[in-house]
């Protein structure tokens, strides 16, 4: 009949019975920190390492210098190549860095499709 759901017989449904604890990816954690010097650079390569995510506050920083953000930024880009990671720019004063586990989606946008901002 069209429109109906089709029952899943009980040997069809998946089983969460066989799955090994063991199996399971080790806990991943989002963590949101403020960069407040370059050498915090340091700390975010090895949050990322051991496979967190993170949300960087980046104008505790830029209130400081440009310059070294910059240079922050440069950094963690050629970090996240270099391990199969992933970096985006959240808003103006965020950016995420992921391990190579994750990726982030990037909406697809042509030039016809954006709005323009009205002067009214």
């Amino acid at each position: 009949m069209p429109g109906k759901i089709k029952k899943v017989e009980k040997s069809q449904a998946p089983s969460n019975a066989s799955l090994d604890p063991g199996s399971f990816p080790p806990k991943v954690y989002l963590k949101a920190l403020p960069l407040r010097s370059l050498d915090d650079v340091n700390v975010v390569k090895e949050e990322v390492k051991s496979g967190n995510i993170l949300i960087l506050r980046i104008s505790p920083l830029a209130k400081k210098s440009v310059e070294d953000v910059k240079r922050a930024v440069n950094q963690l880009c050629e970090f996240t190549e270099s391990i199969g990671g992933d970096i985006a720019r959240l808003g103006e004063e965020r950016v995420v860095v992921t391990p190579s586990s994750v990726r982030i989606w990037r909406e697809k946008t042509t030039v016809s499709e954006t709005k323009a901002p009205t002067a009214a």
